[in-house]
């Protein structure tokens, strides 16, 4: 199916949804809550990898039963440590990030099925969204009890800070049940692609000057925490990648505020 032909069909159901319907569902507010993962330089291979939790809340605009635009605000935590990897290479490499997001999105929804509380007659739908946002991330990594914020360090010999504020390409799938009048539950799981590579602070080759934290003899090099100092300047430190990429997956409660009109078409 060519885009212009899916582009098609989408908006003969936004169109088609409103003239055929007088009661609108017009707005819905959501919570939900679950796991966030990641995939990038220290997790190259599970795209299912969950290393921490999610949390977030949506007020959603619903055109019919099938379209709706939902304003999205989420939280979640994610980490990795090569010393907890089955890769040999990695271990040695001993890198380690935890990292905070925060994500504002603007999402829109489709929904497969004529779903009820959008004019429809099915009581649960799966659905498709995609949209665009913006993300706030700090990388850390913990050392002798403290805490290292690594996008302000230049661990790969940046001569500035790397904004921890990109934009964020958020897509994914979910479930929806409406099992009480205007309450619905749902699951979903959910990509992102941000424009950025350093989620995990971790992207390209090892630098010149190195960033080594702590007071001697308690010293740790935060660019090369290896027991044998393998970072050479100019050698491999990430896997190369343009792109990180964090998941959340979740489930969650709606409660949707449903006006009655006359019919019109």
């Amino acid at each position: 199916m060519t885009l212009n032909k899916l582009l098609f069909i989408i908006l003969l159901f936004f169109f088609g949804g409103q003239l055929a319907y007088a009661q609108t569902a017009n707005w819905e507010l959501g919570i939900n809550a679950g796991g966030a993962g990641y995939m990038g330089d220290l997790n190259q291979n599970n795209p299912l990898k969950i290393s921490g939790f999610s949390a977030g809340a949506y007020a959603k605009r619903n055109f019919n039963q099938y379209l709706g635009l939902r304003f999205n605000y989420t939280y979640g935590q994610i980490q990795a440590k090569d010393s907890q990897s089955n890769n040999e290479q990695f271990r040695e490499r001993n890198l380690s990030f935890k990292t905070s997001l925060n994500e504002f999105s603007a999402l829109l929804d489709f929904n497969f099925f004529d779903f009820r509380l959008g004019g429809g007659t099915r009581q649960f739908t799966p659905y498709l969204f995609m949209g665009a946002g913006a993300v706030i991330f700090k990388p850390t990594a913990k050392y002798d009890g403290n805490t290292y914020r690594l996008d302000r360090l230049g661990t790969e010999g940046q001569d500035y800070a790397y904004s921890n504020v990109v934009l964020t390409i958020p897509y994914g799938v979910g479930l929806r049940y409406n099992y009480k009048d205007t309450w619905s539950i749902f699951t979903e799981i959910g990509y992102r692609t941000p424009l950025t590579d350093y989620i995990d602070d971790v992207s390209g080759v090892y630098p010149v000057r190195q960033v080594v934290v702590g007071n001697s003899p308690n010293q740790i090099n935060l660019t090369d925490p290896s027991l044998n100092q393998i970072g050479y300047a100019g050698t491999q430190r990430g896997d190369f990648r343009k792109r990180d990429t964090y998941l959340f997956v979740s489930v969650g409660i709606s409660f949707t505020f449903v006006s009655s009109k006359c019919y019109s078409f």
